[in-house]
């Protein structure tokens, strides 16, 4: 992958470049960044900078076969890990090896692509998946043996919030003191979910959402379409790449989730002493229940910014707004005055206990139907400064 692919970022790459041509390179670095910001593209294309000896940010002028075993992600010094888990293909003890045809299809397809897109490749949604201690075993393998080039080996530990703490425990000596000219690039959305000891021995990179601007020509690039459409789901995308190129085949999952967001609120707002209703929460809350608790997570997340979004619409903060309705009968102009100083917080602190509790595996269904009933007392809390 080609610096130049990469959208934006451009004192990043510069950095990267600039430290990899005077030789300073850091054993480890972590890459922290939103989804859809480019960290994953970013990590690839460096390592393309260092194995293939390129010398400008083109990433051209260098190894040309190396450069061409980067095309379909094929050099025998990268390395790359990954959450996963049990599917059809794999019954037990899974690990990155034995899923890299699906993750070369991400890439090729879906760069920017985040955790939930992986998930759906693997037909795993049902499940959560987890950078695991057989994992660490096999990183622990694969880098203790010489480079098959002769250079340096770079190992990508994507979404590396996901390793649970038997695999940071046996990948910590190794991260502090790698083998020579063996680098470790670890890659996040959350920072503050790696272990301590982990994120203080590495380098940390930190990027911030592309803008609008960036977005926009990137569509109009990709896609061919109108640059008012364009403009129009970049402000939507809220500097997101991924998530605009969802918008643009009408593809985001956040379409689904709006349906059932409304018809959450709606149920919830008519609960208070309607016994019909209540029924009704029920039924919505087993109908999410039987989705796959990544969806559930990635569902309650959307949940918390539709709130945030009618918060700043109600308090008259437009210009921080960019989420439109996709439902002709749902306008967020309306529904914003239920969101406001006195429930805000209460909210967000309850969706945020639902989807710590079904990260944990407790029961969706309880969950939900806890989630929705106290929904209908918030919902109805008359705002104090608004009195």
């Amino acid at each position: 992958m080609l610096f130049s692919e990469i959208l934006g970022q451009n004192h990043i790459k510069n950095h990267l470049t600039k430290s990899a041509d005077a030789g300073r390179i850091p054993h480890a670095q972590l890459f922290v960044g939103p989804e859809g910001s480019g960290t994953l593209p970013m990590a690839i294309a460096y390592a393309q900078y260092i194995l293939c000896s390129n010398k400008n940010s083109e990433n051209t002028d260098g190894n040309e076969s190396c450069n061409l075993k980067f095309s379909n992600l094929s050099h025998p010094d990268l390395h790359f890990a990954f959450p996963v888990t049990t599917n059809d293909k794999v019954k037990r003890h899974p690990v990155s090896s034995h899923f890299l045809e699906e993750w070369r299809q991400l890439i090729d397809q879906q760069p920017y692509g985040n955790l939930f897109d992986w998930y759906k490749l693997l037909g795993v949604d049902n499940k959560q998946g987890q950078i695991g201690v057989d994992e660490a075993l096999d990183i622990v393998k694969s880098l203790s043996l010489k480079s098959y080039e002769g250079g340096y080996k770079v190992m990508i530990i994507w979404m590396a919030e996901k390793m649970n703490t038997a695999c940071a425990n046996k990948l910590l000596k190794l991260v502090e003191e790698p083998p020579e000219k063996t680098i470790f690039i670890l890659i996040a959305e959350d920072e503050e979910q790696i272990i301590s000891t982990i994120r203080s021995r590495c380098q940390v990179l930190h990027f911030p959402l592309l803008s609008e601007v960036i977005i926009t020509d990137a569509l109009v690039d990709k896609y061919s379409i109108d640059t008012s459409v364009a403009s129009k789901i970049a402000q939507q995308a809220n500097g997101n790449f991924n998530k605009a190129c969802d918008l643009v085949y009408q593809d985001s999952e956040d379409i689904q989730f709006e349906k059932w967001f409304i018809i959450w609120v709606r149920s919830a707002f008519k609960a208070k002493g309607n016994k019909s209703a209540i029924r009704d929460l029920i039924a919505w809350s087993e109908e999410i229940a039987k989705t796959g608790r990544e969806t559930q997570k990635q569902f309650l997340h959307f949940c918390i910014n539709y709130f945030r979004q009618a918060l700043l619409l109600n308090y008259s903060a437009n210009d921080l707004v960019y989420l439109e309705s996709k439902s002709s009968d749902f306008k967020l102009e309306k529904f914003a005055p239920f969101v406001h100083d006195t429930n805000i917080l209460e909210i967000t602190n309850e969706l945020q206990d639902a989807i710590y509790h079904i990260e944990r595996n407790g029961n969706s269904k309880i969950i939900l139907t806890d989630l929705s009933i106290k929904l209908t007392r918030l919902l109805h809390k008359k705002s104090q400064s608004k009195a």
